[in-house]
């Protein structure tokens, strides 16, 4: 069992070929998708006063959201969320499937209607997401982030700031896809609007900071002479005409303090060939107070060439230091350390005292992640307090004790361009374990965020994710599919196939993306066999190939795919071998060690659900057994009646319903019966087994309808059985059409009429049949016009979850009266597909439909 290639499987116009990659296309220099979205993303960040922003678009399989552009939030820290199913259960997955916004002021808001998104990312952030649409087609969502405590800005606002990003987004979408190669008029407007690289991240403007000024210099070192561009003439504060271009009119310039800096620059440049920023003071005369004398700082920084005569001659520049070196400067004269990191969190600076207190080198620290060079700082706890800071916008303070047993203060005061910290020596509270949020004194006055996880965000949310929809997967089939649409997009594979054990050989359960009979091959393979799919199985053991040599390399025989990655997992589950997993990637994958966890762990629930749902089909096959062995195997033939009835089990729970229907002949004429049993069971099928039998014996031995029903609620009575049940019964003649009906508590039958207009007979009925042993049940007379249909049916057609009962009859007799079908057959499907229990039903439906033609003595 091996991988095979997927074809695309995106729904493009028929005939257009697939658009290039963004990728080949940057290398022609052409336009790129994220041209398009850069701008927009910016201004709905800055529009409803976030920190960040995102677009996802669709994949080209259209199985995936995949994340192209984000601003003002570190692309590490949405790593697990660059591609996702558009299945999923996260708010940018529903916008998209909606075509609405979602708007999330809080993480309380995000964990009552997005519960799993809330436990891989467990900040309190506010969010957004909107629809980008391109000629009536959603193809993307644009996302905004921003704080939930620091001035939120309201919904009203963000909405608005969204729906203008998206209109100029969806603008400039069109127009890029208008200019895609091989384009003609015809092609839908949204064509080529997809996406399947990274995703790209744009910088937000940072505020504006004043420039650094720069001059160029010429420095003589033999004769003395200096000569300058205007900005470094500048920078000494002297014109052109007042300066003698000699050291000395220099050192006129310069604070006698720091005249042994620019001599020792001299020094440098003749010894070592460079002068490398000696710092020194230049008089600033811009400042308007004659009393003071101003100084400004400057630095000196060269190389030494050799000029035409041999002379030596310093190369270099004179660049105003007022803001970075002084800021420099002042941090490093703090008691406490002072650190930033980038966006990623990696190390941009670190004074010396934070230095010493990490006990680690700046130039070992630069560019890395501090949890990753310090080994007392791997606990991923103090990872996700980065994690928190950036995604709240809020301080961040913990406590750490090093190796040394010292209890160290950390406090992160997070921006959009990165986060700066504070490290300190503190006393350790009574209590007090690493990680936790401080409750010394010297807690910053801002609340820290005390939010702790000890899992990756990313391998979490696919396990919370599986088990969540695994849990509503019923059928084997109902664990195939999501296992397909929740492992396809969220791993980036594009094939999947799932087999079963069954007497000691291999059986395809599912597959997607092969072609076909691709897999025909493999069909019954014993355990034996030499396959990838077949030892991971026996050995208990997932198997992962990161290259077709790999592959070809511990199989040689097997026939390999176009695929070029592969995974093969077992499924096990309870110590029971249940089958395998294999996923395949048409493009080079390197397995991480965080993502064989993911796959490993994901497939044990996939087998759990597997094992759940062979054990539900099994029993539910016996119950459904039971139960269509006790309704009608056929329906009596009855001159001048077309009679036809349909049954439909729930598709939601694992029990049976009480749902029957009966036709019975009588001596007066024909009885059609329909009822309900309360209840989903085994015994409630049982009691309608029972009341079915007693309806049809007390119906054949000629008692009138009233009687009939007396009858069987006192019987239900006598049973004892703590349920109870409806039931409609109506005595027809065939060669009048005249009819007596009875009703006990159930749903009232439709009546449509020769003309096509049709009815609910509300006909006055009694309570439940087992509520009341001595209930009276009044008898209604009716008269069917020949041309007539009276339809009777159990509530399972008209009921919906969290709509009136009204709406559904009036959707059900709608569709009687407007079906003009001569066919009971085709009318019967028409009535189940309008009341939208044909693909998914909470509970069972009983459908009894009968047609009055005098006519017909056939």
């Amino acid at each position: 069992m091996g991988g095979a290639a997927a074809a695309p499987r995106g729904k493009r116009p028929a005939g257009l070929p697939v658009p290039d990659t963004e990728r080949s296309r940057s290398a022609r220099g052409e336009a790129r998708i994220e041209d398009a979205l850069a701008d927009p993303v910016v201004a709905a960040v800055r529009d409803t006063g976030g920190y960040g922003g995102a677009v996802y678009l669709r994949s080209r399989d259209r199985r995936s959201l995949v994340l192209c552009v984000m601003s003002g939030v570190p692309r590490s820290l949405l790593k697990p969320w660059w591609r996702i199913p558009v299945s999923g259960a996260l708010p940018m997955c529903e916008a998209f499937r909606s075509g609405e916004t979602q708007y999330l002021p809080d993480d309380r808001a995000t964990m009552l209607r997005f519960p799993q998104f809330t436990a891989a990312l467990p900040y309190s952030f506010a969010h957004a997401y909107h629809p980008v649409r391109v000629g009536g087609e959603t193809v993307g969502v644009l996302a905004v982030l921003h704080s939930s405590t620091r001035d939120p800005a309201g919904e009203a606002e963000v909405r608005e700031g969204l729906r203008r990003a998206g209109r100029e987004m969806e603008e400039r979408l069109a127009e890029y896809a208008r200019g895609l190669p091989g384009r003609t008029d015809a092609d839908a407007v949204a064509y080529g609007i997809e996406y399947d690289d990274q995703p790209v991240s744009v910088r937000l403007p940072a505020p504006r900071a004043e420039a650094v000024s720069i001059g160029m210099v010429e420095w003589d070192l033999a004769g003395g002479r200096w000569t300058g561009d205007d900005d470094a003439l500048e920078l000494l504060g002297v014109s052109r005409e007042e300066f003698g271009g000699t050291l000395a009119a220099v050192e006129e310039r310069v604070s006698p303090d720091d005249l042994y800096e620019l001599r020792a620059a001299r020094r440098d440049a003749e010894e070592t060939g460079q002068v490398r920023g000696r710092h020194f003071r230049v008089l600033d005369e811009s400042q308007d107070d004659s009393e003071t004398v101003h100084y400004r700082p400057v630095e000196l920084w060269g190389h030494v060439v050799l000029t035409g005569t041999s002379d030596r001659l310093l190369v270099g520049a004179l660049v105003d230091v007022a803001g970075g070196v002084t800021a420099a400067e002042a941090a490093e004269r703090l008691p406490d350390g002072l650190f930033s990191l980038d966006q990623d969190g990696r190390v941009i600076y670190a004074n010396r005292r934070c230095q010493d207190l990490l006990g680690c080198d700046l130039e070992r620290l630069l560019g890395h992640h501090p949890w990753r060079v310090l080994t007392w700082l791997r606990d991923p706890a103090y990872e996700d307090r980065y994690r928190a800071a950036m995604l709240t916008q809020q301080p961040v303070s913990y406590l750490v004790r090093d190796p040394d047993g010292v209890w160290l203060g950390f406090v992160l005061y997070p921006g959009v361009h990165g986060l700066t910290g504070r490290v300190f020596r503190t006393a350790a509270p009574a209590g007090a374990e690493p990680g936790r949020p401080m409750t010394s004194p010297s807690e910053p006055a801002a609340p820290p965020t005390g939010l702790v996880t000890t899992a990756r965000a990313g391998a979490l949310y696919h396990v919370v994710q599986m088990a969540s929809v695994l849990t509503e997967s019923v059928t084997v089939r109902d664990v195939c599919r999501a296992v397909s649409e929740q492992l396809l997009p969220a791993f980036g594979a594009q094939e999947v196939a799932l087999y079963t054990v069954r007497d000691g050989r291999m059986y395809l359960l599912w597959e997607d993306g092969y072609p076909q009979h691709f897999l025909d091959p493999f069909e019954g393979v014993p355990l034996e066999a030499d396959l990838p799919g077949v030892h991971a199985l026996t050995a208990r053991l997932p198997l992962f190939f990161e290259s077709p040599d790999e592959l070809a390399g511990a199989y040689p025989r097997l026939a390999l795919d176009p695929m070029t990655s592969w995974a093969f997992l077992p499924l096990i589950a309870s110590g029971h071998a249940i089958g395998s997993c294999i996923l395949g990637w048409d493009t080079p994958h390197r397995f991480t060690a965080e993502e064989r966890s993911a796959l490993t762990a994901l497939a044990g629930l996939a087998a759990q659900a597997m094992e759940r749902a062979r054990l539900y089909d099994a029993e539910s096959a016996v119950a459904r057994g039971l139960q269509e062995g006790l309704l009608p195997h056929r329906l009596p033939v009855i001159d001048r009646l077309r009679i036809t009835a349909r049954y439909l089990p729930g598709t939601k729970g694992m029990d049976i319903g009480g749902d029957w229907y009966d036709v019975i002949r009588t001596g007066r004429g024909v009885a059609l019966v329909i009822g309900d049993v309360e209840g989903h069971s085994v015994g409630a099928a049982a009691v309608m087994g029972q009341l079915r039998s007693a309806v049809h014996a007390f119906a054949a031995s000629g008692r009138p309808p009233q009687e009939v029903i007396m009858h069987t609620n006192q019987l239900l009575a006598e049973l004892e059985t703590d349920v109870f049940a409806t039931c409609c019964y109506i005595e027809l003649d065939p060669a009048t059409g005249r009819a007596l009906a009875v009703r006990a508590g159930h749903p009232p039958p439709l009546l449509r009429h020769p003309d096509g207009s049709a009815e609910p007979l509300e006909l006055p009925g009694g309570v439940l049949l087992g509520v009341q042993p001595d209930a009276d049940y009044p008898v209604t007379e009716l008269t069917l016009e020949p041309g007539s249909v009276l339809a009777l049916y159990t509530d399972g057609l008209i009921e919906v979850p969290g709509s009136d009962i009204a709406i559904g009859i009036e959707t059900v007799r709608t569709c009687l009266a407007v079906s003009r079908t001569d066919s009971m057959e085709e009318l019967a499907d028409r009535m189940l597909r309008a009341a939208r229990r044909a693909e998914d039903r909470p509970d069972d439906v009983a459908l009894l439909l009968t047609a009055y033609d005098p006519a017909d003595t056939d």
